[in-house]
């Protein structure tokens, strides 16, 4: 299995590669009993994209670190996508959707970075 920062850095490249807006991740590893390690956001600006984008983590993770998904949920709707590799989820949003759930205000207590 690929060391969370690692695959957290890849997940990142790749939704950069593809276009994804306003790319955080959230380091979780200071919450006690949190069910992750990182959470990495971002959205994307229509149902494709947010799927292209999903697809695009999946397809390049695979490719770079042989590691897979155990979850992918969302994939029919494309508003919110959650890509699970069990100490990294991955969540891709639509816009409208990211500002109305806040993931990084509710998860203010882990170390935020940006990528924009």
């Amino acid at each position: 299995m690929q060391r969370p920062e690692k695959l957290t850095e890849k997940i990142v490249e790749s939704l950069d590669q593809n276009k994804g807006e306003q790319i955080v991740t959230i380091d979780l590893r200071r919450i006690e009993n949190c069910f992750c390690r990182f959470f990495v956001i971002c959205h994307g600006n229509s149902n494709i994209h947010v799927a292209t984008l999903a697809g695009g983590v999946r397809e390049d993770v695979l490719e770079q670190t042989g590691e897979k998904p155990y979850h992918i949920e969302g994939l029919d709707q494309a508003q919110w996508i959650v890509v699970d590799y069990g100490d990294v989820i991955v969540h891709i949003f639509q816009e409208e959707q990211r500002n109305y759930y806040q993931l990084e205000e509710f998860w203010g207590d882990g170390i935020r970075k940006n990528f924009y």
